[in-house]
């Protein structure tokens, strides 16, 4: 122990941030996320495995982010990047756990000393670790406990103050790809505006985008950072966009009845400022990584655009240009969504579309590594949050394939100009944003022609609440319970019963519930295909 002499530092910089006893910790998807006023030990002890992950990672840089994207403003989270912009690996995330709840401060460094020698890491070598945080208040202080964590580890740090999450997985891959022929961008705020802004006025080959954008960014960080960006732009390109709900000097007000959020789960348009009839409207969340758009149609009302919708939009328009681009026989493309997607979006995806669609596990990681195994992976979950990754072998092929026609030049010059559009590391609003208006343009389509291409089937989410929700274990993709046995063979009977119908139940990853899932060809049929297996959980969820 102490094999880099810095025992005593560490050990006296961790009782300066101590743990909120009492609490268990976890690290999960959204790394750890919680009430601000508890985090300030746990951001200190993330700095400690951020500085053990560079070196375990050969000095690369690692992120580290503070954001609690669309929770209320007193809310707070801390979450790792890996080197490539990824998410901390999963193997990982019990190591971040077991650190965290160490119970006193000596345990936790002995801790911190044991995990290096198992991982057989030289805690005398280099560490790397980049963070920024959004705009929460409590923000600073918890940037400034894990500032102590790598001062007293021997970390590099830089500190890129206020971002949006997108943008801090930017700075970590442009980090460690700077120089390198596969470098992702100038590292700095200022290059990944250049870089969207270029791509963005790339891609659009000279097409016009007609009418206002209303852009919601929910009272974040994605404000000023939308603001900053539109800078960035020509004047001349025609761009008219109106951004709203970008207050970010009252922090209670973010989050507040706006953002993607809050459209996606009330199934309407935020109430200020008042919703217009016919403007193209899209919303960001707190930390600007998830994007619905929706409009107010003067006839039907409300119609929402969400993560399934952008999928199909953008796997129709880049299965298009593979075509044009001669490169059909060569790029394979897929669309990667969860148990969550309408079946709507998916048979259009696959009866008309004819593209490969699988199905994984609810949350990004599982997402992200199944769209990697295509040349071009699309992936998006219904709340907005998603991307779209490349292969080398594709972007290579868009680059270097000889065209015949300038037709063909037309579609490899579009497709190398969404590979610089799309941020690849993570789901970005505004990246996602410019791809969207982009196809808009290019189809020459309003939202009421987007939304023609398929008619949702009538869907309901019930959350069940159960004595124990470890009782319920699934299988394929999360569509099917293995456990309890029986409940899937009742949950079949009931499905049954109705036309379009599908039904799944699986238990919450954060609180004592099952969330059932069900839809059909009517809304009654949904609501009432949703009741009768909320009674299947209710009762197997007693464990009697």
């Amino acid at each position: 122990m102490d094999s880099d002499g810095r025992y005593q530092q560490i050990l006296e910089a961790s009782k300066r941030h101590p743990i909120v006893e009492g609490h268990v910790f976890k690290y999960g998807t959204a790394g750890f996320r919680m009430k601000a006023d508890l985090l300030e030990g746990v951001t200190f002890r993330v700095g400690l495995l951020s500085s053990i992950r560079s070196r375990k990672l050969n000095s690369q840089a690692i992120g580290v982010m503070i954001t609690a994207s669309h929770n209320p403003a007193a809310d707070n989270g801390v979450k790792i990047v890996d080197p490539m912009g990824e998410m901390l690996e999963q193997e990982w995330e019990s190591l971040a756990t077991a650190l965290v709840n160490a119970t006193s401060h000596e345990q936790l460094v002995e801790l911190y000393y044991k995990l290096a020698e198992i991982q057989k890491i030289d805690l005398k070598s280099p560490a790397k670790v980049i963070y920024g945080r959004d705009t929460r208040p409590s923000g600073h202080k918890l940037a400034s406990a894990l500032a102590d964590a790598l001062e007293a580890t021997g970390t590099e740090l830089v500190d890129y103050k206020i971002l949006t999450t997108p943008q801090l997985h930017y700075l970590v891959r442009a980090t460690n790809t700077e120089g390198l022929p596969s470098s992702y961008g100038v590292v700095s705020e200022t290059g990944y505006y250049d870089k969207l802004a270029k791509a963005f006025v790339k891609a659009m080959r000279g097409k016009r985008i007609s009418g206002q954008l209303v852009v919601d960014c929910a009272n974040g960080v994605g404000g000023p950072k939308l603001h900053e960006f539109l800078k960035h732009l020509p004047k001349d390109l025609g761009f008219d966009v109106k951004v709203v709900n970008d207050d970010v000097l009252r922090p209670e007000v973010l989050n507040l009845d706006c953002g993607a959020d809050f459209v996606k789960t009330k199934q309407r348009a935020p109430p200020n400022p008042k919703p217009q009839t016919g403007i193209r409207t899209c919303s960001f969340d707190g930390d600007a990584d998830r994007l619905i758009y929706y409009w107010i149609d003067p006839q039907s009302g409300f119609f929402m655009l969400d993560g399934d919708r952008i999928s199909s939009l953008a796997a129709s328009f880049l299965g298009d240009l593979v075509e044009r681009a001669g490169l059909k026989d060569y790029i394979r493309i897929g669309v990667v969504q969860t148990a969550y997607a309408n079946g709507a979006s998916t048979h259009y995806i696959t009866q008309h579309l004819k593209l490969e669609v699988i199905c994984t596990p609810t949350g990004v990681k599982h997402l992200h590594h199944v769209a990697q195994t295509f040349d071009i992976g699309v992936y998006f979950e219904a709340n907005g949050h998603g991307t779209v990754l490349f292969s080398p072998d594709a972007i290579n092929a868009f680059k270097n394939t000889e065209p015949q026609s300038p037709a063909q030049k037309d579609a490899l010059d579009t497709l190398s100009a969404f590979v610089a559009l799309i941020n690849q590391t993570v789901g970005d609003a505004l990246s996602d944003m410019l791809m969207v208006e982009v196809i808009l343009a290019h189809k020459n389509w309003t939202l009421r022609d987007w939304a023609m291409t398929y008619a949702d089937l009538p869907n309901r989410l019930v959350r069940v609440e159960v004595g124990n929700k470890d009782l319920f274990e699934t299988t394929d993709a999360e569509r099917r319970l293995s456990k309890p046995y029986g409940a899937q063979d009742e949950i079949d009977s009931e499905v049954r019963k109705y036309k379009d119908a599908r039904a799944f139940a699986r238990a919450s990853g954060t609180e004592n519930a099952c969330r059932v899932y069900a839809e059909a060809a009517t809304r009654s049929e949904a609501n009432e295909l949703a009741d009768r297996v909320a009674r299947i959980i209710e009762r197997h969820g007693t464990g009697v």
